[in-house]
């Protein structure tokens, strides 16, 4: 029928396929169109009723009547009832699209649940074989769940907690690389792979990885094949962190180390290597192959390895420029060798010192007066002195065999050298229970020639007994000789003019002269033995105004820091002055001495006071000629000055006669002005100011200089200059201008006393140590007497010559060369000229080594 709704409930097919779990339609393609024809016959329906009625009612009316109007309201009705059918079936439409849309979805979302299922089965059954355990932490930091297991035989335990505590079932390194792998890759997100061996010894491998919200480790069991890989690389990381730390404790170690390639180049070195060779880095000497032994030395080494692997030797070689011992070990393998060198040097000196201090012993006892002899633990005679076999005047074949303590009694006994005993076995038993002993026994034997002989027997650490035997006899006579030396000594003392006076190291007085008493004028009462060095001071701080008594008593008492020996003068109110010493003897004793030097202080501080009034008046003196010097020089250069205006052609004409006085006037002035220089440079000399600029100067031109500054002197008289330099250095060092000044006026002084038309010949030469300067002229010589005083100053002598200066040219020539740490001397004689010559060093004296400086000229 027309009206009929079709069926509520219906199968909506999706390309002839159905879930098994759906519930509700699922609507594809296909039932999107039946829906759509579900809703036309639905609004088909639903309008036909309304419209079936109002065409019946229109049509419907009396035959042969008009029809009847329709009414208002009904179309209200009619236009209402489609638009609600209209709406109703739009929102039906689209209910329909969106539950196909719906169960569209639904379906794709159970298929990938069931993809997930299927997966997640897959990974569980994976996950469960007993070939892998997982370890997974959260991002909440939840305890860690466990996934899987290992198989019995790994020695992995089941329990979780048991697991995750990696050091009861892995070994100790294994468990240590793991929980920092595990800790860095916690904190820091560090993948790690590694193979750790548990302590059943299967080797497991172990990976980490970290992702956005877990963090997970993979422990492996492995193949038999990946096992053996595995215990491989376990063995090779233990053998590799064993090689760290082998090198480590080589690198750490004091004694240079060493491997070597088989070509022999080195490989390896530790610091101490480097430290030997004198290298920046143990790389640096593997750089620049530098060797820690000499080339003799190592070619031993290899020598030695073509027979035999190891070489075991002690070298020396040199470190830090000392000659050292070392021990060298060097093992010499198929790929290489390695070596190791310990510095010996201190045991071979502990070594030849011991084997020095007990050849000094042996000697030492050799040379003493008493007799000793020492004797092993089996009784035997191992070393015996010279004394001891004077004493006994047995043979040194008989000695030397090593014979036994016994034997050796019996021997001294059965040729007389002791006394006969009552008892013989049982006095040589008592003897000889020394080596039975603990502490020394002390012994006296009275020898038949009448000897007393002290025996001490003093038993060794490590077993013997060393015999001392001393003879009295000379120590009773030295006794006796003592006491009447001590006897002498006191009459000495008493009689010495020299106060001495003696304190024990308790203060007290030991003994005293009458020449003390006298000196410090006290009662022999008051220094009677066992008086304290205080009371003594008392009485003599009144007899002097600084008493040095104070000093005295801390010396005597210990209270001085430092036993030394000390001397000084003390003035006593009468006025005497007494020199004292203090002297410290052995024991703790200590001696103080007083010397009357009244005399002599007072002849002293006469000298003193003439010294002082000859050196205050040397002092004015150098002033004066220093004021009178500095004085003269400034109108002297005046008068020079317009000396040379008036000789100008600007000044005006002069007359022959005035230009003949102007030019004596200039002479006169400039021989005035070199005598004051000279004097001032003579003052200064010996006011000890005078500075030389020290350099390295040119000789040939010093020469040229000091030969042009004398030039017009020497063709006044015809003289010629003869230089001689062949053997000459091409420099040295001293000051320029005083050596040109030297050798001006050593020239000038030979102008001097040349003959006429003669040569002076001016020559240099070098020394094994310096340079010498010599100039040689052929005038009259020096006498001795004019010889003796030729240095002295203000002391000229004319000897012949044309003119008489101030005699301050030498004086000055002698006082530069001094400075310069040179030589001059004189050879000279009647009719053979006169030669002065001059040494300078190569490097004057207390000038340091560089080619300038400046030295103090004072001395």
């Amino acid at each position: 029928m027309p009206g009929d709704y079709p069926p509520r409930a219906g199968k909506a097919v999706s390309g002839g396929h159905r879930d098994s779990n759906e519930t509700g339609p699922a609507v594809s393609g296909g039932g999107f169109r039946a829906g759509l024809r579900l809703a036309s016959l639905l609004a088909t329906s639903a309008l036909a009723g309304p419209l079936l009625a109002f065409t019946a009612h229109a049509e419907t009316g009396i035959p042969g009547k008009a029809a009847a109007p329709v009414d208002t309201v009904e179309v209200m009705q009619l236009a209402m009832f489609v638009g609600v059918m209209g709406a109703a079936l739009v929102s039906a439409i689209f209910l329909i699209r969106e539950r196909a849309r719906t169960a569209s979805q639904n379906v794709q979302l159970r298929a990938r649940i069931a993809d997930v299922n299927a997966a997640l089965q897959r990974s569980e059954a994976l996950l469960n074989l007993r070939d892998q355990r997982l370890i997974v932490w959260t991002t909440d930091n939840k305890k860690p769940e466990l996934i899987g297991s290992l198989p019995l035989e790994s020695g992995a335990p089941d329990d979780r907690s048991a697991f995750l505590a990696f050091g009861r079932w892995l070994m100790p390194r294994s468990a240590a690389a793991l929980e920092h792998a595990v800790a860095a890759l916690r904190e820091q997100a560090k993948a790690f792979d590694l193979v750790i061996e548990t302590q059943a010894g299967v080797p497991l491998e172990v990976h980490g990885r970290k992702s956005a919200a877990h963090v997970l480790v993979r422990f492996v069991s492995l193949s038999e094949t990946l096992r053996n890989q595995a215990r491989l690389k376990i063995e090779n990381q233990r053998l590799s962190a064993d090689y760290d730390t082998l090198v480590g404790l080589l690198d750490a170690l004091k004694m240079p180390t060493w491997l070597r390639a088989a070509d022999g180049r080195l490989q390896w070195v530790n610091r101490a290597y480097a430290e030997a060779v004198e290298a920046e880095s143990p790389a640096a000497a593997v750089r620049d192959a530098k060797e820690f032994l000499g080339g003799q030395a190592r070619e031993q080494i290899a020598e030695q390895h073509k027979t035999r692997p190891v070489f075991e030797q002690t070298l020396s070689t040199v470190i830090e420029g000392d000659r050292r011992m070392f021990a060298v070990t060097d093992f010499a393998g198929t790929d290489g060798s390695a070596g190791l060198a310990c510095d010996t040097s201190a045991a071979e000196t502990i070594r030849a010192e011991y084997e020095r201090t007990v050849r000094s012993h042996a000697d030492t006892l050799d040379q003493l007066n008493t007799a000793v002899a020492i004797f092993d633990t089996d009784e035997k005679l191992r070393f015996f002195n010279q004394a001891f076999q004077k004493l006994w005047g047995l043979d040194s074949g008989f000695l030397l065999s090593a014979p036994s303590n016994t034997l050796l009694l019996d021997r001294l006994r059965s040729e007389g050298r002791i006394a006969e005993q009552p008892e013989w076995r049982r006095w040589k038993e008592n003897l000889l229970s020394a080596y039975r002993a603990v502490e020394s026994q002390e012994h006296w034997w009275h020898l038949p020639d009448g000897k007393t002989i002290r025996v001490v027997a003093n038993p060794q650490p490590k077993g013997g007994v060393t015999w001392v035997f001393e003879n009295l006899t000379e120590k009773m006579d030295l006794e006796s000789r003592y006491q009447t030396a001590v006897r002498v000594q006191c009459e000495t003392l008493d009689n010495l003019a020299e106060g001495v006076v003696v304190f024990g190291p308790d203060g007290r007085l030991r003994l005293s002269n009458p020449a003390f008493v006298a000196l410090w004028g006290l009662t022999a009462e008051a220094v009677k033995p066992n008086v304290h060095v205080s009371a003594i001071r008392d009485l003599c701080d009144q007899r002097a105004a600084n008493s040095p008594w104070g000093g005295f008593v801390a010396a005597v008492t210990g209270f001085d820091d430092e036993r030394r020996d000390r001397r000084g003068q003390i003035e006593l109110m009468n006025g005497d002055v007494l020199s004292y010493a203090v002297i410290h003897l052995p024991n703790g004793q200590v001696m103080i001495t007083f010397v009357d030097v009244t005399d002599t202080v007072n002849v002293e501080r006469a000298l003193k006071d003439r010294n002082e009034a000859l050196e205050k008046s040397d002092q004015l003196k150098n002033e004066f000629v220093q004021h009178v010097s500095y004085e003269l020089r400034s109108p002297l250069t005046n008068i020079i000055g317009f000396t040379e205006l008036l000789s100008l052609p600007a000044t005006g004409p002069l007359t022959p006669k005035q230009r003949e006085y102007v030019e004596h006037v200039g002479s006169s002035s400039s021989v005035l002005l070199t005598i004051v220089n000279d004097i001032l440079d003579l003052a200064t000399v010996d006011a000890g100011i005078m500075q030389l600029d020290i350099s390295e100067m040119n000789v040939d031109r010093t020469i040229a200089a000091a030969a042009e500054l004398v030039a017009d002197r020497l063709d006044e008289h015809q003289i010629q200059l003869e230089i001689d330099a062949a053997e000459a250095p091409a420099s040295f060092h001293g000051d320029e201008t005083r050596i040109r000044q030297i050798l001006y006026n050593l020239l000038s002084n030979a102008a001097n006393y040349a003959p006429e038309a003669s040569t002076i010949r001016l020559t240099c030469r070098r020394l094994a140590d310096g340079v010498e300067f010599s100039v040689h002229d052929d005038g009259p010589g020096m006498p001795p007497d004019v010889l003796e005083s030729v240095f002295r100053r203000f002391e000229p002598r004319t000897n012949g010559g044309r003119r008489r200066g101030a005699g301050l040219g030498l004086s000055i020539v002698k006082s530069f060369v001094e400075l310069h740490g040179g030589t001059v001397r004189i050879e000279t004689g009647k009719d053979k000229g006169t030669t002065v010559i001059c040494t300078f060093p190569d490097k004057p004296s207390g000038i340091p080594g560089t080619p300038a400086g400046i030295r103090d000229a004072a001395e």
